[in-house]
């Protein structure tokens, strides 16, 4: 059923240990069957559309729809009319081991996830959920149904930066619901590499910006400052704005997350994925206005944000041993790539 979301019940019932089927396989995404969990959400479908370039043998994709949207995959749909996507709980491991079987997936890469500003409002749910989709294909990765699995973590496991730039090693110091529930998934994810000897890598990209981003509830920062721009309503900065984030192209992550799944050196590490470089909120509205021809829009300071951490910079120093190169830092032309998405999106 190509080109429909499946809305696929299955009933829960005891979940039997499965014997492996097969081992570590080093070949590349075109001979796999992936499955990319909330692959209809901002980054999980630019990484549709990367891997579609590779032509993997199936592909699939699981989303409830929290965030995820229909129409991120409408290009997705129309190069590869083969494309299954199925509205499903990635959280349900009776559901995800069902789904792992009748495919025969190879490759999960793992992005399903709710979103940091939820946390703040619905906390347990948010981490609940957010634990349950690691811990199911970390159990499934065991359980041999599959080869490979790539975690999609979150620099928010850092928390503000004890030092800058901030390495692989930086203490876990999470803040919010959202940023602890993260934290725990990668030393889940740990755990089971050490005691299970699982195939997992953990990729820890920073701040996304690109199209597609959601600009409705719990909107990223970009989404709601041109949004602001185009209705004329005073744009909000919290605190000071001299908060600084390394904001990373949404197709250099997909890029390489690629690349990092092929590459048998990244097998069992956490990468870094993002630009090495800070960008302050001041200096990202001025940027964007310009870009909006609106550099005299009104600008307010609140109060600063609950959770929100003071400094975020990458270290891509591991990232570079194993790729030898990193993503571009924060560019014009990403940038007015993004602003000219959200115009027409938003007008």
């Amino acid at each position: 059923m190509a080109n429909e979301v499946r809305s696929i019940g299955f009933a829960v019932t005891s979940v039997v240990i499965v014997p492996q089927r097969r081992g570590v396989s080093l070949l590349p995404i075109t001979t796999k069957a992936v499955l990319v969990t909330g692959g209809a959400g901002f980054i999980g479908s630019h990484l549709v559309d990367r891997l579609i370039q590779e032509n993997p043998k199936r592909l699939i994709v699981v989303d409830n729809f929290f965030l995820g949207n229909e129409r991120n995959l409408d290009e997705a749909r129309r190069v590869r009319p083969d494309l299954e996507v199925l509205r499903l709980d990635a959280s349900n491991l009776a559901a995800m081991q069902d789904v792992v079987t009748q495919f025969e997936i190879d490759t999960v890469f793992d992005l399903a996830v709710v979103p940091l500003p939820t946390s703040l409002t619905y906390p347990h749910w948010t981490m609940q959920t957010n634990i349950g989709i690691t811990t199911t294909f970390c159990e499934i990765a065991r359980r041999g149904l599959i080869e490979r699995l790539v975690h999609m973590s979150s620099s928010e496991a850092y928390g503000s930066g004890r030092y800058v730039p901030m390495d692989e090693d930086h203490p876990h110091d999470a803040i919010t619901p959202y940023a602890a529930a993260k934290s725990a998934e990668d030393h889940i994810i740990r755990s089971y590499v050490s005691t299970f000897g699982i195939d997992a890598t953990i990729v820890r990209p920073f701040n996304n910006y690109g199209p597609r981003q959601n600009p409705g509830s719990y909107a990223g920062i970009i989404p709601i400052i041109i949004k602001r721009a185009l209705t004329g309503e005073p744009i909000e900065i919290h605190g000071d704005g001299e908060q600084t984030r390394d904001f990373t192209f949404v197709h250099d992550t997909a890029d390489f997350t690629v690349a990092i799944h092929d590459d048998p050196a990244c097998r069992g590490s956490e990468l870094n994925v993002a630009t090495g470089v800070g960008t302050s909120v001041n200096e990202l509205v001025a940027r964007i206005l310009q870009i909006m021809n609106a550099s005299d829009h009104p600008i307010i300071h609140t109060a600063e944000r609950p959770g929100d951490v003071r400094r975020h910079m990458a270290d891509v120093t591991r990232l570079d041993s194993l790729l030898g190169k990193h993503p571009a830092v924060l560019s014009e032309d990403a940038l007015t790539e993004t602003v000219e998405w959200y115009v027409r999106e938003l007008s």
